[in-house]
């Protein structure tokens, strides 16, 4: 459906606000702050603080309703909860101490400690303790739409990365793990139904779930050649995941025997695996760079009593995935990467040609899967200016402590379902759906009573959308060198109607007024420019905004019976006959029914 959700009223330009710009402000980096300056969506008052102009805050108002239809058609429950929350409830949990700056602490008069939301895990969940007494009035589902604060460190790229933002979080209440499950699957079903209503290209793939565990949390991420974050998917199949999710698959191929004897190769200046591998004419799958770790144990009182220092190899042409480290025995409680001191103590030589032969002290070694296959492998020798070829396991050294999965996947990679290869793509993420267990009801005592009248903890999702952020991802989608292409189902305006010359000739201007009144009562959510701004300065405007479906009336088509007819993406008009032009834009793009 193109009609819009919301209310259609009497809109016309000279009654509204327009305010484009012919440049960007030089602080805006990616194409959608760029636009979103320009086309007047957007003000800057602050650092990562805006002003949503009318015509962006019609476009939020659109997002926000698809998104409260979607939310209250699954069952969930609209409620708001405050901007400004009491330390006491994110005491409780331990945020209020552990989260970083990004949490933006206050305090009132008095001297008592808030905080101004970033989500709202800790209030939903007292609500939930105060309201939820018994196993009958579960499974429930609250949500909100409301302003968010977080206080980046460097707020950038406008919506997209912004302090304050206006986001969709959404949080369930279940029994049991299978409720849990349940409501996970039906928020899951949806946020599909969301983002296809969107008319963007989005994928929804498989994230990690960090601390807390388990495998259900999916990201929705929007297509987006200028996205932070790579989408690892497969073509031939529905496989998809983020790239800290992406399994990479031990090699099915055995490790072939030594062909070369170990030597120590002069490799003067080259500290890099590029370097080495250009230096002595080998491929870079060849090299093996060497990753020192370290993991700190605290006593009870939190005092350091034991470090251990870890060598992680992987090839050279592989980035080393911090997540799937982050999973490893050993690495639970967190890693850094260790100090030149500690390298000193093990390797008795600086970064750039370490290698796992010559230690001065043994470590803990472990491996990627690829690396524990190579045969006739480069390293570093531990001595400045050489390394080590022909390096072969079993015969030049021990096997590794520990084979594992530690690197990013590339493009190339097999699946891990096995249906084909995996292709990566860039993307943003919108939206969020996570398998939360019973973090925060253990943590504030938010129980139910059972059948048997015993009490459990409650089992909890959370769900997230950013509200404000979609038109940024959806602008980083849809764009051209003249401005902005939105979809219909979120656009300011479905239409515009553009008269020439509506001032000097009265059919022209009759005409506008009749194609605006048809679209009024079609329910079309359409806007009159009657502002008489010369032809190439309204088109300009219009484009730059984005509106996708434009109708212009001049004195010239009239005369033949014709009006024009240009989608944003056309390169030319569709001259149309001006007495069914309503009729014909609804069946042939609108798909009103």
């Amino acid at each position: 459906m193109s009609l819009t959700s919301t209310p259609i009223a009497n809109m016309k330009a000279s009654q509204f606000l327009i305010s484009t710009l012919k440049e960007a402000p030089a602080d805006a980096e990616v194409v959608s702050h760029q636009l979103m300056m320009r086309a007047g969506l957007i003000k800057r008052l602050g650092a990562g603080i805006y002003n949503y102009m009318p015509m962006g805050l019609r476009v939020i108002r659109k997002v926000e309703a698809i998104v409260r239809e979607e939310m209250n058609r699954a069952g969930a429950i609209e409620m708001t909860m405050p901007v400004v929350q009491p330390a006491e409830l994110w005491q409780e949990t331990g945020r209020f101490e552990k989260m970083g700056p990004e949490l933006l602490r206050i305090q009132d008069r008095h001297g008592r400690d808030f905080v101004v939301q970033p989500t709202s895990e800790e209030v939903v969940t007292d609500v939930a303790r105060l309201e939820f007494r018994s196993y009958k009035q579960l499974p429930k589902n609250l949500y909100q739409i409301q302003t968010k604060f977080r206080d980046e460190r460097r707020p950038r790229f406008g919506l997209m990365r912004g302090r304050e933002f206006i986001m969709k979080d959404a949080y369930s209440f279940d029994r049991d793990a299978a409720g849990a499950q349940k409501s996970y699957q039906t928020m899951a079903a949806a946020y599909r139904r969301i983002f296809d209503r969107f008319g963007l290209r989005y994928r929804a793939v498989a994230a990690d779930s960090g601390a807390i565990g388990g495998d259900l949390s999916e990201e929705f991420q929007v297509i987006a050649a200028t996205g932070e974050d790579a989408i690892v998917y497969c073509p031939q199949s529905d496989y998809a995941a983020n790239m800290e999710k992406a399994e990479a698959l031990a090699p099915t191929q055995p490790r072939a025997a030594a062909t070369e004897p170990l030597a120590q190769t002069p490799t003067p200046g080259r500290s890099t695996c590029e370097q080495v591998a250009e230096l002595l004419g080998v491929p870079l799958a060849r090299t093996v760079k060497s990753l020192v770790l370290a993991t700190d144990t605290l006593d009870d009182a939190g005092n350091l009593s034991q470090t251990t220092v870890w060598l992680l190899l992987l090839r050279g042409d592989h980035d080393m995935n911090e997540v799937k480290v982050s999973k490893l025995p050993g690495f639970e409680k967190g890693f850094r990467f260790a100090t030149l001191a500690e390298i000193e103590a093990h390797f008795g030589c600086k970064p750039g040609y370490l290698g796992p032969l010559n230690l001065r002290q043994p470590l803990q070694v472990v491996a990627d899967r690829e690396v524990a296959v190579l045969h006739d492998w480069i390293c570093g020798a531990n001595v400045v200016d050489f390394h080590m070829t022909g390096v072969n396991w079993g015969r030049d050294l021990p096997e590794p402590s520990l084979v594992a999965d530690l690197r990013n996947v590339v493009a190339g990679d097999c699946s891990p379902d096995g249906k084909g290869e995996l292709a990566i793509e860039r993307g943003i993420e919108v939206g969020h759906v996570f398998y939360l267990g019973t973090k925060y009801s253990q943590a504030m005592n938010a129980t139910f009573l059972d059948e048997n009248g015993k009490p459990q903890w409650m089992e909890m999702g959370c769900y997230g959308i950013g509200i404000t952020r979609l038109p940024a991802a959806a602008i980083e989608q849809n764009h051209d060198a003249r401005g902005i292409i939105w979809p219909d189902a979120i656009a300011p305006f479905t239409v515009v109607v553009c008269p020439i010359g509506m001032d000097r000739s009265e059919a022209v201007s009759a005409q506008a007024q009749r194609i605006y009144a048809e679209l009024l009562a079609a329910g079309v959510d359409v806007i009159l420019d009657d502002r008489g701004e010369r032809p190439g300065a309204m088109f300009a405007d219009w484009e730059l905004i984005g509106v996708p479906h434009r109708i212009t009336i001049g004195d010239k088509g009239l005369k033949e019976g014709k009006v024009e007819y240009q989608h944003r993406r056309d390169s030319a008009p569709t001259p149309v006959a001006a007495a069914e032009v309503v009729s014909w834009l609804r069946r042939e793009h609108l798909h009103a029914q």
